[in-house]
């Protein structure tokens, strides 16, 4: 009885001296165990919007004769088995699913259950002018955003002559030209919330200083 008593002791006393060095740790280090890991990369994905050139994955489950990789067309069509072409345009990777499923459902097959993957992403590109080492185009992937310092950087960087505070942004969106002027200089100090994540054939050009 006075064993067990002890055991019990040391065991509490063991406990709390645990507990204590965690809560140690975490003033020290500033770091809190995480509590929910959320899967980010699942989330980005059914979000991506479908692009011509990209290849996709498309599967129905149970029904390997369905089963296709197929490339987008610069139509935003591609073709599959049974019900022919499908427009994409303007819809995600979730929603392609959705009307696929949708459009098996229609004629063919009871509650089919699809998933759509992409297999390769289309190449984009921006370009990069003006008062930078390597002027030209700079590539990138859905997977991996580009900002504007990052072209920059891909571009060799600013050049000694490279007006840092009067950078212009050239952007088409619906067939409309928008134009920025930013200040790169705040935007490397963090004196602004603004990244400028770029978009396909966005055009930075990067002026020399007037003396």
């Amino acid at each position: 009885m006075v064993f067990t008593t002890q055991l019990r002791l040391w065991v509490c006393l063991f406990s709390c001296l645990l507990g204590g060095s965690i809560v140690a740790s975490t003033a020290l280090t500033g770091f809190i165990p995480p509590t929910d890991v959320s899967p980010t990369a699942s989330v980005g994905r059914i979000d991506y919007l479908l692009q011509p050139s990209d290849l996709l994955h498309v599967q129905v489950f149970q029904e390997d004769d369905l089963q296709r990789d197929v490339r987008i067309s610069q139509e935003y069509t591609i073709t599959l088995p049974l019900i022919g072409s499908v427009n994409l345009q303007g819809t995600t990777l979730r929603e392609a699913e959705i009307l696929i499923r949708n459009s098996y459902a229609e004629n063919y097959l009871v509650k089919p259950q699809v998933t759509v993957s992409v297999l390769e992403y289309t190449k984009r590109s921006v370009n990069v002018l003006g008062s930078v080492g390597q002027p030209g185009s700079v590539l990138f992937t859905p997977e991996q955003p580009m900002t504007l310092l990052d072209a920059i950087a891909r571009a060799g960087g600013f050049s000694r002559l490279a007006d840092r505070q009067h950078v212009s942004l050239s952007r088409t969106v619906d067939g409309q030209v928008e134009k920025y002027t930013i200040n790169a200089d705040e935007v490397i100090q963090g004196n602004t919330t603004q990244a400028w994540v770029l978009r396909k054939d966005d055009v930075i050009y990067v002026p020399e200083k007037l003396f």
